[in-house]
């Protein structure tokens, strides 16, 4: 079949009719105005010839006259990747030649670059990609423009936003006309500019109709419309938003919801598997339980929940309370400049405002105070009295969480399962944690003594040069150890150097590669990676391949003074120095507090490295949990409930469970999953305050003044660096070459390994505590965090200069920094 009329389209022909017309026969089974006109299908460009007795009888029984030819390909107008404007449209086609030679501009804008380019960037490799055109009878348009159902640029689905222009929409969707701007928030109350092109009636047809289309498609739609010159309306075209980050879950609280976003902090910006999620709101309960916090009213204050892959706490109790807000904003320093900023505006909002009552649930906290407080107190004492004795502790928990492991080769998945969630997590808050979190308390509380101890006497730069070169910190000494794995295997440089990490890290699993020493790397670290908190990942344990990636940037570092144990001692004995000046300094000016900074200043250096410990040992369960999962999923595998063991981590625990108790056929659930999955990996942004309408709060701040060629975050690591920025995304097979600049979108203890070449770090979200930034500092280079779209902002190659003290980051202009060639501007993940 070439040929099918718009009103004839059946529901799910997706592959016959592409993208576009499918959404237009939709619209028009529904009763919607759509112009008449048909679908030339994707059977006539597979035969790769244009069908001229079937398309110019369809455009004869249209009437002929002007008509709109349009693209209408499989990968257009789809849930993650719109097209707009990638392909051709050619408007106001008269006559059958015309009709021809429009059609065959359409079948040949589907392999442009500009296609393929977008296809790429957008869509999984491998993608359909054929093409049907759509032919529909002209609107004369009196006005003409675009409607969205929920506001792109805020993703707020409380109002809807139309763009509107006289005559035809072309110079609206094509951006070559300032358009009427209103926004709806109902049918009867539209902002705008007065006397547009758009009276009060014909924008409440269009909200009606927005209503209409988003019940129609179930998610929020960007449609394009036209009134002609009668007045009436005409639907073009709808197709689903791409860009909106998805909706909060409806906790059944009242709304509106405040949530801010978890992962930033941990260096987390990529979406948790399903079972990743589960694993963690599982998680969640447990510390909850542990603490006593339950009821509703706690939940108010105490809540996660999972948007987008994404782990969200709602805050809204704590915004309501009135003795927490005026300090929240400072509170919240934590996080950053840009959930401050969001955070301040939101305060703004009355429905956010005190309630007669005050719902703080104080009982809950003061009896879970009452309870640890004792514990808590004695440890943070006993751990500045004995830092060492601390220390040793600290690691006997790690042996202890070694030795716990799961059942046995002849346990069933139903076993598995169940022993994961209710056994596995009991390691994490038992005694072996007990041992573990006083000293990484400790690392957390000191450095944060140290500003009000050393104000007016020592400068910021002074205090923070105080935290850097840290000792005894476990990523700091991992990172070490793989260099000197490094260093260890230069007799193998040509063959770590030249060949594929993949291929080495097959290799080594065959015991085919000379041994280096990796065994016992992996013994104590192979229980991390990138994205580590997650148990969808897979640890270094299963796939070394970016280990070996990181061993052949380390042999190709070739000055011995920028070797990083080398920088690390520079960075140790520039802090060991200052805190000896500091001491000095503060005992003249301030006898009294001077010896206490003196004491803090001290045990810092002794404990703050700590900090990185309770992750690090409660990776170790989480691990175990992995295996037994897999385990679980390969016997699930065996039965043809999924297709591999790993697709168990596209399941939360009740659908791995249906699968293992009750034979339940899981791999077309698997399949959506991964698709989805694979969608929110591209996602640049990730809103790190949301509300429970979608908006993205931080778009709700004021921009802050611009600076040309300055771009600005938050310091969070002291000192400069000027370097040729390397833009990466994912860090597994990334490569940095010595004296360039990371720039990232976030990083975890999983990317440390790149800092041990960089020159300074850059990142989009993040905290000052945060690992990546605490490494930084402890190797002593520069880091600005939150800077917000850095990875696009700044391209590979280009020249920048890093402040970490002021948190700026200033682009060098071409002329100075020299003209880098095409390849080296590319932005990869691998670098």
């Amino acid at each position: 079949m070439n040929v099918v009329a718009l009103d004839e389209i059946a529901a799910g022909t997706h592959g016959v009719v592409g993208g576009k017309a499918a959404g237009l026969g939709a619209m028009a089974a529904a009763g919607e105005r759509v112009p008449p006109g048909f679908c030339l299908t994707t059977a006539a460009y597979e035969a790769g010839r244009i069908p001229e007795d079937d398309l110019l009888a369809a455009y004869r029984d249209l009437g002929g006259g002007p008509v709109a030819v349009r693209s209408s390909a499989t990968s257009e107008d789809l849930p993650e990747a719109s097209f707009a404007g990638q392909q051709e449209t050619c408007l106001n086609i008269r006559g059958e030649r015309e009709l021809l030679d429009a059609v065959r501009r359409c079948w040949d804008s589907l392999n442009t670059d500009r296609a393929r380019a977008y296809r790429e960037a957008n869509l999984p490799e491998g993608a359909d990609a054929r093409m049907a055109v759509v032919v529909q009878r002209m609107v004369d348009a009196e006005a003409a423009g675009v409607l969205f159902t929920a506001d792109p640029t805020t993703g707020s689905r409380s109002a809807m936003v139309v763009d509107a222009a006289s005559g035809p929409g072309t110079a609206v969707v094509e951006g070559s006309v300032v358009p009427d701007h209103y926004v709806l928030r109902s049918e009867k109350a539209p902002e705008g500019p007065e006397g547009g092109c758009l009276g009060r009636a014909r924008l409440a047809e269009l909200y009606a109709a927005g209503e209409r289309l988003q019940s129609l498609f179930s998610a929020p739609q960007d449609v394009e419309w036209a009134y002609d010159r009668d007045g009436v309306l005409w639907l073009l075209q709808s197709r689903a938003i791409t860009a909106l980050f998805p909706l909060p879950p409806d906790t059944g609280r009242a709304k509106p919801r405040f949530f801010l976003e978890i992962g930033n902090m941990q260096g987390m910006l990529r979406p948790l598997t399903p079972m990743g999620a589960a694993t963690m709101e599982a998680a969640w309960q447990h510390i909850r339980a542990v603490g006593g916090l339950h009821g509703e009213d706690v939940g108010e204050f105490f809540d996660m929940v999972t948007v987008g892959g994404r782990l969200y706490t709602d805050i809204t109790g704590v915004l309501r309370t009135p003795w927490i807000r005026p300090g929240l904003v400072e509170g919240l320093e934590i996080y950053g400049p840009r959930v401050q900023a969001a955070v301040r505006e939101v305060l703004k909002d009355a429905r956010f405002a005190v309630p007669s009552a005050t719902p703080f649930p104080v009982a809950p906290v003061v009896l879970m105070a009452l309870r640890f407080a004792p514990t808590a107190v004695g440890g943070l004492l006993g751990a500045l009295a004995r830092p060492e004795a601390a220390r040793a502790r600290a690691w006997e928990g790690v042996e202890d969480f070694r030795r716990h492991r799961g059942p046995d080769e002849s346990a069933s998945a139903s076993q598995r399962l169940r022993t994961v969630f209710d056994t596995g997590f009991a390691p994490m808050f038992g005694a072996p944690m007990g041992k573990v979190i006083m000293p990484t308390m400790a690392g957390v509380v000191l450095p944060q003594l140290l500003p009000a101890l050393l104000k007016g006497i020592a400068s910021e730069e002074e205090a923070a040069a105080v935290l850097t070169g840290m000792p005894h910190n476990v990523t700091t000494e991992m990172d070490l150890e793989l260099w000197r794995i490094a260093a260890g295997a230069a007799e193998h440089r040509d063959l770590l150097t030249d060949t594929d990490p993949a291929e080495l890290a097959a290799r080594y699993r065959a015991g085919t590669l000379p041994d280096i020493g990796l065994d016992g790397f992996l013994r104590r670290y192979g229980h991390r990676a990138p994205g580590e908190i997650d148990v969808g990942v897979p640890r270094w344990d299963d796939d070394p391949a970016p280990l070996f990636a990181t061993i052949a940037n380390y042999l190709r570092l070739r000055d011995a003074e920028e070797a990083p144990p080398r920088r690390f001692e520079r960075a140790a004995a520039n802090a060991e120095a200052t805190v000896a000046e500091l001491s000095r300094r503060a005992r003249r000016v301030r006898p009294v507090r001077g010896r206490v900074a003196s004491f803090v200043m001290h045990r810092a250096r002794e404990l703050a490295g700590m900090r990185e410990m309770a992750k690090f040992a409660w990776l170790i369960p989480l691990a175990e949990m992995r295996r037994q999962l897999l385990l679980a999923g390969a016997e699930l595998a065996e039965q043809r409930l999924l297709e591999a063991p790993e697709d168990i981590m596209f399941l939360d625990l009740d659908e791995a469970r249906a699968a293992a108790d009750h034979g339940m056929d899981q791999r077309e659930l698997v399949a959506e999953r991964k698709a989805h999955y694979t969608r929110e990996l591209r996602r640049r942004h990730v809103p790190v305050a949301l509300l429970s309408d979608g908006t993205d709060a931080e778009a709700l701040a004021p921009p802050p003044p611009a600076v040309e060629g300055t771009l600005t975050g938050a310091p969070a690591a002291a000192g400069r660096a000027t370097g040729r920025a390397r833009v990466v995304v994912d860090p597994v097979g990334a490569r940095i070459e010595p004296g360039e600049i990371l720039v990232a979108p976030t990083t975890d203890p999983g990317w440390t390994p790149l800092f041990m070449t960089a020159a300074g770090l850059v990142t989009e979200t993040g905290s000052v505590v945060a690992h990546g930034p605490t490494v930084a500092r402890e190797y002593g280079i520069p880091a600005v965090i939150c800077l917000p779209g850095a990875t696009q902002r700044i391209s590979t190659g280009d020249v920048i200069t890093v402040d970490g003290g002021t948190g700026r980051v200033v682009v060098e202009p071409e002329e100075s920094s020299g003209t880098p060639d095409a390849d080296a501007r590319s932005q990869t993940g691998s670098g």
